[in-house]
C-alpha cells in the first residue's frame, strides 16, 4: 500500500492478527519497534474494497494514536523502568497479564474490572524497584532479613501506584497479590473472599509463571508439574475456583502462558 504500509486478506482470526503484530515487534536495550494496524471483518463491516480500506485506514490511525498515548502513560513508564532494572521481567508480567485476563473473563469480570485486573497483573512486581539487587538476584536461600525486604514489595508497589490517582485501585489489588486463601500470606494476612478477586487471580497466574521459569536458585519445572502443584495448593494457598478455571484454560490452550504482543484487544 505504501513505503511502510501493507494490506492482507486473511481468514478472520484473532490469533493470526496477534501473530502478525508480534512478528513486527522487537525490543532491546533502550529501543522498542512496534506496529499499528486496523482490521475490518468482511462482509459484516464493509460491502466493497473501497469501504473496507477506508475503515481499516481509520482504525490504523486510531491504533497509532493509542500506541503513542500508551508510551507516555504512567503504567507504561513504570513497565519500562522495570524492564531496565530486570530485562526479563517484561515478558513475565505480560505472560501473567494474559493468563489473568483470560481467567478473569471466565470468572465473569468485564469492563473496568477486567481493565484493572490487566493493569494490576502488568504492575504486580513494580515494588521490586525498591528491593536491592543483592536480594533479588541472590543465587541461594534468603535470610530472614532478606525475606523482610521481599515481603514489603507489594506494599511498596501500592505506594508507588497510589501516587497516580488513576492507578490507586490498581495499587490496592497489587497490595494483596501475595495473600493466601488460608490467611497465611502477606502483607495483611487476610483470607478467602476478603482478598480482592483480581489479587487472587494474579497470585495463581504469577505462581504458575514463576514455577515454569528458571530462577537463580532453582530450575524451572514442567508445565504439567506446575499445573499439578497449583491443584495441590487449591484451598490453602489459592482460591479453589480460580485454580479450577486457570488449570482448565492451561490444559486447553497451549499458548495461554506466552506473552502476547502489546496491542489492545479492543482494536481487533
Amino acid at each position: 500500500m505504501g513505503g511502510d504500509e501493507f494490506c492482507a486478506l486473511i481468514p478472520a482470526s484473532e490469533t493470526l492478527l496477534h501473530r502478525a503484530a508480534s512478528s513486527l515487534f522487537e525490543e532491546g536495550e533502550s529501543f522498542v519497534v512496534s506496529s499499528a494496524f486496523g482490521a475490518v471483518t468482511l462482509p459484516e463491516e464493509a460491502s466493497d474494497p473501497s469501504a473496507a480500506l477506508s475503515l481499516a485506514d481509520q482504525r490504523l490511525y486510531a491504533h497509532k494514536d493509542e500506541l503513542s498515548a500508551a508510551r507516555t502513560s504512567p503504567h507504561e513508564l513504570l513497565l519500562r523502568t522495570l524492564a531496565e532494572r530486570e530485562p526479563g521481567l517484561r515478558a513475565h508480567v505480560e505472560g501473567v497479564a494474559r493468563m489473568a485476563v483470560a481467567v478473569g473473563r471466565e470468572l465473569g469480570l468485564s469492563g473496568d474490572q477486567l481493565a484493572e485486573l490487566r493493569l494490576a497483573a502488568e504492575l504486580h512486581d513494580v515494588g521490586k524497584l525498591a528491593i536491592p539487587d543483592a536480594v533479588l538476584r541472590k543465587p541461594g536461600p534468603l535470610t530472614d532479613d532478606e525475606w523482610q525486604f521481599i515481603h514489603q514489595h507489594t506494599l511498596i508497589g501500592q505506594r508507588i501506584l497510589g501516587g497516580e490517582p488513576a492507578l490507586r485501585r490498581v495499587g490496592e489489588i497489587v497490595r494483596s497479590t501475595h495473600e493466601r486463601w488460608d490467611g497465611e500470606g502477606y502483607v495483611d494476612g487476610i483470607a478467602g473472599d476478603a482478598i480482592p478477586v483480581a489479587s487472587r487471580v494474579i497470585a495463581a497466574c504469577d505462581a504458575f509463571s514463576a514455577m515454569t521459569s528458571g530462577r537463580p536458585y532453582r530450575a524451572a519445572v514442567s508445565r504439567e508439574d506446575a499445573i499439578a502443584e497449583l491443584r495441590n495448593c487449591a484451598g490453602s494457598q489459592f482460591d479453589p475456583a480460580v485454580i479450577a478455571v486457570l488449570c482448565d484454560l492451561l490444559e486447553r490452550r497451549a499458548d495461554l502462558d506466552s506473552p502476547a504482543p502489546r496491542v489492545r484487544r479492543d482494536n481487533l
